[in-house]
């Protein structure tokens, strides 16, 4: 006979038997289809497709990769819905009795009438059931489709369109997002970090349109797996390569031609993609110069060259390798009595990144990434005068910055409504602040030297994250997760813990309310003393003497979606960021070199608004409209008598619209309007003739003039606003098809402030405002076959 407590064991045993017979019963019944979603014609893989199940009201998105995961219950059948904008909705139905684990791809076709991908555009993901707030996904279509600046359709100008997001100054593509700085965005190609983003100092992106299959913006709300900036983050990623047929594209335009080419290396099973875009604007500028001085020849152009390989070895293992190297030059070489003098800059950037993806069931996915990227710039100078005595002089500034990493990450799926990530990786930076080298040859002494104006810094950062987003009740569902990091440099180690956390709740059935809460820490900087972009920015870790920054970011929401038709949301954020660095006063890029950490201060910025965004991505008529409500601060201990000022791109009110309409299926005509407010700059109040300055323990005679400034950033430019307009005409071609685009920048041709001098005249001090760019016509040619 048992004893009470034996039974009391025996009964607890039975009924945990009884459970775990039921759970193994329970799995038992349920089974996981999973797979990719790709383009139908070129096999190219569909970022963000959504896989609906009808008659649950759930479902699931592919991951950067294309794959998906969804479990499903045996017993009855299921439909699926599977759609992507700018492809036909596809029905598929799954026998829901007797089935085992299976992949399941799946292949869409693109579609020219849009109106049939709003099948289930409400139904899947749409914008008030996505737990991800602050982000926006654009179609590549649409990027190609507004109008552009001398005909090149850039990304970055289109990111600009975003509300909360605006342009450092006339014409840069810097990107100042919810009143942070330019380098407080995290742009990533292909997954690895790209430091400098533009060509032609700040006129156009680095990322070639045509050799490019996706973009996310994320200005707030981070996932955990995102790190190492505080403002944004800006994930691009390029095309595969067709793996069933050879095609290519390009475009000749006014002042840069490109051509892409893919296709199959062995069909459906590896492939490439290979893109080159060359400007020639030197070339069209260097015969008016010469014929005002036949003496100078004027240097300005760039190139980049994109490149990706995949192959597919199983259904389960898939490898990526990619690269992207490119490459600015801007110059001026003049000579006299036979003497020639040549100075200028070179800037440009080499990405490489390898990847392997594994499936190691259903459920779980794998992803190994290992990449390189370096950013290097050099200001030279150079006199030759080879024909006398005094022989050749050259002087050069180097500096740089150079990643190696490796990182792993894994997708897990574990139900319909559950999707976890984990990942860790690990980065080797090399700084190279800056260093000089010269170079002297004459009849008399010939030397070669290089001079280090400051020790290279080598630094190890390392990170870890995990998030889950998932569904908690029919109207809530959340997104938690935590990102660590650690950056070590010298003898000096930092370490941050930062949690991230978003949640939606349904208020009704096509709008919801949205909250966020990320904390970020930033380990690099980018010293700049200027908003237009200038490669003579320098990148420069954290050290003992100059910390990391953070920032936490609060933000609350309503997000809605119109009739399937549009989406709709409105967000206010809240932003204290702490360790912001600036230049001191005086200081700039050519003295940092020598001690940067000495050039530089740091202190507390604040940054605060509201956000009204309208997005249509559907039918003959699509576009955006966004406004922006918004204030930035900074305060510095040694700056405006450590009073807080206004933040040199705080701008009250952004205003940007943009439309496409389709005429007909050959003409196609877009527009762009921008408003906002001016620019803040110091201006002097009052100036003082002569007096006296201290030297040493006596008052000396000063008699040149000095300034008032009652207070940093007192003044506002001109508001900025100007409007685009463009024209495509298409037509198919026995070999392809064939685009003429016409466009033209600031129509009515807005002198806009680009920066404000001033000029002694009668005693009187006048200020003249300097503008970039007038009204600027363009055409260019496309194709594809």
């Amino acid at each position: 006979m048992l004893t009470p407590a034996l039974s009391h064991m025996n009964r607890r045993l039975t009924t945990l038997i009884a459970v775990l017979a039921i759970s193994l019963s329970v799995n038992a019944q349920r089974f996981t289809i999973s797979g990719y979603v790709s383009d139908a014609g070129s096999g190219e893989k569909l970022i963000g497709a959504t896989i609906h199940l009808q008659s649950l009201s759930t479902g699931t998105v592919t991951n950067s990769y294309g794959f998906y995961s969804l479990t499903l219950t045996n017993g009855q059948p299921y439909e699926l819905v599977v759609s992507y904008i700018g492809y036909q909705s596809t029905r598929v139905t799954i026998a829901g009795s007797g089935q085992e684990d299976q992949l399941f791809n799946i292949r869409l076709q693109p579609s020219k009438e849009l109106k049939e991908v709003q099948v289930s555009s409400k139904k899947a993901e749409a914008i008030h059931e996505q737990t991800q707030m602050s982000a926006v996904e654009i179609p590549m279509a649409q990027v190609k489709s507004l109008p552009a600046l001398m005909g090149e359709a850039d990304v970055m100008k289109v990111i600009q369109l975003l509300p909360g997001v605006q342009a450092g100054s006339e014409g840069s593509g810097n990107l100042v997002v919810r009143g942070g700085t330019p380098d407080q965005n995290l742009v990533l190609l292909d997954g690895v970090p790209v430091y400098n983003a533009y060509h032609l100092f700040g006129l156009f992106s680095v990322f070639n349109t045509d050799a490019l299959n996706g973009l996310e913006v994320i200005k707030g709300g981070f996932p955990a797996r995102y790190g190492g900036r505080l403002s944004s983050v800006i994930d691009i990623r390029m095309k595969e390569g067709n793996k069933s047929e050879f095609h290519g594209e390009g475009g000749i335009g006014l002042i840069a031609s490109r051509l892409l080419l893919e296709g199959p290396i062995v069909k459906d099973k590896a492939s490439f993609m290979i893109s080159a875009r060359r400007t020639y604007y030197d070339i069209v500028v260097s015969p008016f110069l010469k014929e005002a001085d036949p003496t100078m020849n004027f240097v300005l152009n760039f190139y980049d060259l994109n490149g990706k390989l995949n192959y597919k070895i199983s259904e389960k293992d898939h490898i990526y390798l990619s690269a992207y190297m490119g490459n600015d030059k801007f110059g001026l070489n003049t000579s006299e009595d036979g003497t020639t003098f040549k100075a200028g800059l070179r800037w440009g950037n080499i990405t490489a990144v390898g990847r392997w993806n594994h499936v190691f069931n259903p459920k779980l996915f794998g992803n190994l990434t290992t990449h390189y990227t370096r950013y290097k710039l050099t200001v030279y100078s150079e006199v030759d005068a080879k024909q006398s005595a005094q022989g050749n002089f050259r002087l050069d500034y180097f500096s740089s910055v150079r990643d190696m990493a490796f990182k792993y990450d894994v997708d897990y799926i574990p139900a319909a409504n559950h999707y976890i990530k984990i990942g860790a990786g690990v980065t080797y930076h090399t700084f190279k602040p800056g260093a000089q080298q010269f170079k002297i040859n004459t009849s008399l002494t010939t030397e070669d030297k290089g001079i280090m104006l400051n020790n290279f810094v080598d630094a190890w950062e390392g990170d870890a994250y995990a998030e889950d987003d998932f569904k908690v009740s029919d109207r809530l569902k959340t997104n938690l997760g935590v990102h660590y990091s650690f950056f070590n440099v010298k003898s000096q180690t930092y370490h941050s813990i930062q949690p991230r956390a978003s949640a939606r709740f349904l208020m009704g059935e096509d709008w919801s309310i949205k909250a966020s809460y990320a904390y970020m820490t930033q380990y690099v900087h980018l010293l700049s003393n200027s908003g237009v972009g200038l490669p003579t920015d320098l990148w420069v870790p954290s050290t003992d003497k100059v910390k990391p920054q953070t920032a936490h970011q609060i933000a609350l929401g309503l997000a809605r979606t119109y009739k399937e038709v549009a989406e709709i949301s409105i967000e206010g954020y809240y932003k204290p960021m702490q360790n912001v660095i600036e230049y001191k006063n005086g200081a700039s890029f050519s003295l940092a070199g020598s001690d940067w950490e000495s050039q530089v201060i740091q202190g507390d910025g604040l940054a605060y608004g509201a956000e009204f965004f309208v997005q249509k991505k559907t039918g003959k008529t699509t576009g955006m409209l966004g406004y922006t409500l918004s204030w930035s601060t900074r305060y510095f201990d040694d700056l405006n008598y450590g009073k807080p000022f206004p933040y040199k791109y705080d701008r009250r009110h952004d205003l940007k619209m943009a439309v496409t309409h389709k005429l007909s299926d050959r003409i196609e005509i877009s527009g762009e309007w921008i408003f906002g407010t001016g620019n803040a700059i110091s201006v002097p109040t009052a100036k003082y003739y002569g007096g006296y300055v201290t030297a040493g323990s006596a008052n000396q005679p000063f008699t040149g003039i000095d300034y008032l400034y009652p207070s940093r950033n007192n003044y506002r430019m001109r508001a900025y606003h100007r409007l685009d307009l463009g024209i495509k005409f298409s037509k198919p071609t026995r070999w392809g098809s064939r685009d003429w685009v016409i466009s033209v920048y600031n129509v009515y041709n807005r002198r806009n402030p680009f920066f404000i001098y001033s000029q002694e005249k009668d005693n009187r001090t006048i200020y003249k405002q300097v503008s970039l760019f007038g009204i600027i016509p363009s055409i260019s040619y496309q194709f594809k076959f």
